[in-house]
């Protein structure tokens, strides 16, 4: 039984960074290509940011520059460092495989960018 678990969200200024938390249990997570995904409201979810096991990373063009995923397989754990954070980057959060067969999704974790 596959669990996420996101944390990390909150309520930033422009311009402002946080740094999000994911945690998978039951999974064979150090084999698997993580992501980040977010959703807005009345929008898509979207894939924003992969790493594979061996930390190879890819960005959307909206965050490139700005947001930097991480990982660490032992403790099955998946990061994501939001710098310069905008208005446009409020969503709720979710971490997941990034392959072709997502697991059960989590939570999420809600980041509000506003003054």
């Amino acid at each position: 039984q596959v669990q996420l678990v996101e944390s990390g969200g909150g309520l930033v200024q422009p311009g402002g960074s946080l740094r999000l938390s994911c945690t998978a249990s039951g999974t064979m997570f150090s084999i698997r290509v993580m992501g980040w995904y977010r959703q807005a409201p009345g929008k898509q979810r979207e894939l924003v940011a992969t790493i594979t096991n061996f930390g190879s990373t890819n960005y959307s063009d909206s965050v490139k520059g700005r947001f930097t995923i991480s990982r660490d397989n032992s403790k099955k754990m998946v990061y994501l460092q939001m710098n310069g954070l905008k208005p446009e980057d409020t969503a709720v959060y979710y971490c997941n495989n990034a392959g072709t067969t997502n697991w059960p999704w989590g939570p999420g974790t809600q980041v509000t960018v506003s003054s």
